[in-house]
């Protein structure tokens, strides 16, 4: 267990090696009592990573905060998923909305599904909805949380439990669940009973905007589902890449 004086300072590369060592729930303890309330969690509600983290930081902080990106094209099961959980901690989900000027704008210039004509009009389409929507609500924070987990694809492979974020002027990212196999994953959903997306059951490990993603077939990779049409092998949609590895796109 890291002490309490270790709280004072996690932003060296040392600290961060020291959080390697440390559980999912610890590292949410520290992140918690160090940048609360300015420290909220990054979810998707289309994947059980996001609903673990949720359930885990309610128990060390019923306060603490969740946000998700609503870019206009999710599924039904993700919104119902978000009242669920409302209903459930009785929290306030924080829902980010892109800039309706910049959606419109690209609607009416490329039409509404673009993003099936090209891999680049693809990332343009999630640069307005998710990422810069997601960069500005980060401007508000210290520090947030995600569900990344080395073993989800070859670009998550290195993901630190702890890092910063120089996408967003070097915000602190806790990534709790980086050395959890997706097993451990659908454990904890299991014992504590957490809400998911109800897609799961219907194929979709991971759920992202409706027309992006589908169900996968047996023996498929997890990420296939998403953007099934392209052929590029980074299968991203900007958030958690940085800029050198996909041309200016990630955050």
């Amino acid at each position: 267990m890291l002490l309490e004086q270790d709280l004072k300072d996690i932003s060296t590369s040392r600290e961060a090696d020291d959080l390697e060592a440390e559980s999912a729930e610890e590292i949410l303890t520290i992140a918690v009592k160090k940048y609360h309330p300015r420290l909220a969690l990054s979810a998707s509600f289309g994947a059980p990573e996001g609903m673990v983290l949720l359930d885990m930081m309610h128990r060390i902080e019923p306060e603490a905060r969740v946000f998700v990106l609503d870019t206009g094209r999710l599924h039904t099961a993700t919104h119902d998923l978000v009242d669920r959980v409302r209903d459930r901690y009785g929290k306030v989900v924080e829902v980010v909305f892109p800039r309706a000027a910049e959606v419109e704008h690209m609607v009416r210039e490329q039409g509404m599904n673009l993003f099936y004509s090209s891999v680049e009009n693809r990332k343009h389409c999630c640069r307005i909805r998710k990422v810069e929507p997601m960069r500005r609500y980060l401007t508000e924070l210290d520090a947030y949380v995600s569900g990344l987990r080395r073993d989800q694809n070859l670009n998550r492979h290195d993901t630190a439990k702890m890092e910063l974020d120089v996408g967003n002027g070097g915000l602190v990212k806790f990534n709790p669940l980086a050395d959890w196999t997706h097993e451990q994953v659908m454990s904890y959903v299991d014992e504590y009973a957490v809400p998911i997306n109800s897609l799961h059951a219907q194929g979709f490990p991971s759920v992202g905007c409706e027309p992006c993603s589908r169900a996968i077939q047996s023996g498929e990779d997890a990420r296939a589902g998403r953007w099934w049409w392209e052929s590029d092998g980074v299968k991203e949609c900007g958030l958690h890449l940085s800029e050198d590895q996909d041309g200016g796109l990630g955050i």
